[in-house]
């Protein structure tokens, strides 16, 4: 089999789905394909919520991105009717004095501040007795915590939005393939030739959205750049005790000076009688297609030990579910958003580093708006490449 079309989107979680809906909006030729069927749950895209939070503590050149995706989602929830974004309120929370770095950044609270501050967004800064006052569920508070309030931060619903973008992106005449692996991507002269377990897919420009695939992929540089480390979600079963309210915010709760002295969580959803919390981790490295994706009940009792006990009203130790996903990581904890150093038809989008889902549908628009205009509205010279 062999098929054509002007773009080619390979990879259709997060990034993909967006790029393959913006490319479709502006009438373009396009195909998507996937070796899964998304929105699935074997890459970095699942799990039933992600925290958007538009004051982005990891530095101000993300920010107009999840500006840019808010308003995305807002208008595929008028167009589709479903529920994807849901602004429940974000908390960022840290200790009060002292150097810390969280998420691989210094002083994370303080720049999600400066952040607001720079883009006029609506937020409050609150110390630890306050937190405690409106939001009893957070224990063992010194009050001499800082915590950055944003009330127009929440989640979003990752398979939904992947759902309502293919959906959208189809009806709008765009190919989806799916059950497709690609093995080998090619820039031909004024095209590019993809190899694939289903035939040979040509296209004039290939956007790669293969998340933790992109590396094995595409080769060098990529395969210095990217790693893969896996990371776990827990969702603990709440007791009597609960504290939760109908307001209560999404969080991330930095209770020491260092990036293991970390979680964040989520509101109970409605009939579920648990929360979902998970950390991070990066000092073990794996693959898409190696890594272990079942959780052990040892891994879900330390992560409750080292950060959810004595922290969460009516969080009991009992283990409702868990899942494991993946994040790809550059070497500063970045996104790529480029072409190819060596191959200028094929535009990498995006290591996303493990904070990369609340940008995803503005990095779509930017994607779409490169490869049809040459250049984007958003400047996305700090993802460059080259930096490294």
């Amino acid at each position: 089999m062999s098929e054509r079309a002007d773009f080619l989107v390979i990879g259709l979680g997060a990034m993909g789905s967006a790029a393959l809906y913006q490319l479709a909006k502006r009438g373009a030729s396009v195909i998507g394909l996937d070796r899964f069927a998304p929105p699935h749950a074997m890459g970095s895209s699942h799990g039933e919520t992600r925290i958007t939070r538009q004051a982005v503590g990891e530095g101000r050149d993300y920010v107009p991105l999840v500006l840019a995706s808010h308003r995305i989602w807002r208008a595929l929830e008028a167009e589709t009717g479903e529920r994807l974004l849901e602004a429940c309120g974000a908390l960022v929370m840290g200790p009060g004095t002292g150097a810390t770095s969280h998420h691989g950044k210094p002083d994370f609270v303080q720049s999600s501040i400066a952040a607001a501050e720079a883009f006029g967004i609506a937020h409050e800064v609150l110390d630890g007795r306050e937190v405690s006052r409106r939001f009893p569920q957070f224990l063992t508070l010194a009050g001499s915590e800082i915590a950055y309030y944003e009330p127009g931060g929440g989640f979003v619903r990752p398979e939904r939005c992947i759902a309502a973008q293919l959906s959208r992106a189809a009806a709008l005449g765009a190919g989806i393939r799916t059950g497709v692996e690609v093995w080998s991507i090619a820039q031909e002269g004024e095209g590019v030739r993809v190899e694939t377990s289903a035939g040979v897919f040509s296209a004039g420009q290939v956007v790669v959205t293969a998340g933790a695939w992109t590396a094995g992929l595409l080769g060098a540089p990529f395969d210095r750049l990217l790693s893969v480390k896996r990371q776990l979600l827990h969702w603990y079963a709440l007791d009597e005790t609960s504290a939760y309210r109908d307001d209560a915010p999404v969080y991330i709760w930095m209770h020491g000076a260092t990036d293991t002295d970390y979680f964040y969580g989520f509101p109970p959803q409605p009939g579920e009688g648990s929360v979902k919390v998970a950390t991070e981790q990066y000092a073990e490295t794996t693959t898409a297609d190696t890594v272990d994706r079942a959780v052990t009940p040892e891994e879900s009792a330390g992560m409750y030990r080292r950060h959810v006990a004595g922290r969460l009203a009516g969080a009991s130790p009992r283990v409702a579910k868990a899942a494991a996903c993946l994040y790809t990581v550059t070497p500063d904890r970045g996104f790529i958003i480029d072409r190819h150093p060596r191959q200028d038809r094929v535009l990498v989008v995006s290591a996303c580093s493990g904070h990369g889902f609340k940008h995803s549908a503005g990095i779509g628009a930017v994607a779409a708006e490169i490869v049809t205009e040459g250049r984007s509205a958003i400047d996305v010279r700090p993802f460059a490449v080259s930096r490294f």
